[in-house]
């Protein structure tokens, strides 16, 4: 495994270090910024603007947290290693997740991919936060999954790990998600060289859930991905933000907007999808919320 010192930004001249003392002290969220968080349930006063920036990373550190614990686990039968999941706010466990007996190996090679990639953002994503970031929150894989079965109407329970194919619906509630979050986000950020790592994040986000949304195209399983699409859709508000994966006869592939850009989220929304309530009320994958401001 890279250790983080392996995984600091590449940039030329970038000092990383320095850069991360930059981030804290003067990364912010301009007016645009305080409404979003306020509107998510974070603090909006005169430190915003200075501590803002911060407290999305950590939210988008809660999100990684989970995609890292479920890839693992379905990849390789283990979690994020403790050395990981340490920070502020309480550490809770994880419930649920195992290793998952894969049919095809192509499907598998994606799957350990995917899982590597996610790992890594967690270690990118902490080291650059330094003794800020937040701890990995309870997460619940059994219940969450069960919540989201019975309202998408695919059945009173979903176990992600049996199988393959179940591997890959799951993904799906996932992906897109990420994605939107992450572009939800990308306007908030002033600093260059921060902006072109979540940029980074967001390209690979937008490749696993262009991976998923394909396979899933391939092995027919529109009115399944189209259930889950709804059920998102439901949870994030009264906006059309979400598309399944198509027909047969017409695949999406590629959800976008009318001018083909990716869709964005607000924080409020994600933790809509994420929380199974349609509010910021905790529940679902985080049945204890998230920790840090945005929660």
């Amino acid at each position: 495994m890279e250790n983080t010192s392996d995984l600091q930004p590449n940039f030329a001249g970038f000092d990383y270090t320095a850069g991360r003392r930059a981030f804290m002290r003067t990364l912010g969220l301009g007016a645009a910024g305080a409404a979003l968080l306020s509107a998510a349930g974070g603090p909006v006063n005169a430190q915003t603007a200075t501590v803002g920036a911060a407290e999305v990373f950590n939210f988008a550190l809660n999100l990684e947290y989970l995609e890292a614990e479920f890839y693992l686990r379905a990849a390789f039968g283990r979690g994020l290693a403790d050395s990981d999941i340490s920070g502020t706010g309480t550490l809770g466990a994880v419930t649920g997740g195992r290793q998952v007996t894969f049919a095809t190996p192509l499907i598998q090679g994606y799957a350990n991919e995917i899982a590597d990639d996610e790992e890594k953002h967690v270690r990118f994503l902490r080291a650059i936060l330094g003794g800020s970031r937040v701890a990995r929150p309870t997460i619940n894989f059994v219940d969450s999954f069960n919540a989201l079965a019975r309202f998408s109407g695919l059945g009173n329970t979903f176990d992600a790990f049996a199988n393959e194919t179940n591997f890959l619906l799951a993904a799906f509630v996932f992906e897109d998600v990420g994605v939107t979050a992450y572009k939800g986000a990308a306007p908030l950020i002033r600093n260059n060289e921060f902006l072109e790592a979540t940029a980074g994040i967001l390209a690979v986000e937008a490749y696993h859930a262009g991976i998923i949304r394909t396979v899933l195209a391939s092995r027919g399983l529109f009115q399944q991905a189209q259930a889950i699409s709804d059920l998102r859709d439901f949870f994030d508000g009264p906006s059309d933000l979400d598309f399944g994966i198509g027909t047969s006869a017409r695949p999406d592939l590629v959800p976008t907007d009318s001018n083909a850009l990716a869709i964005s989220r607000t924080p409020a929304q994600v933790l809509a999808i994420v929380y199974a309530s349609g509010t910021a009320q905790p529940g679902g994958f985080f049945p204890n919320g998230l920790n840090g401001a945005v929660r």
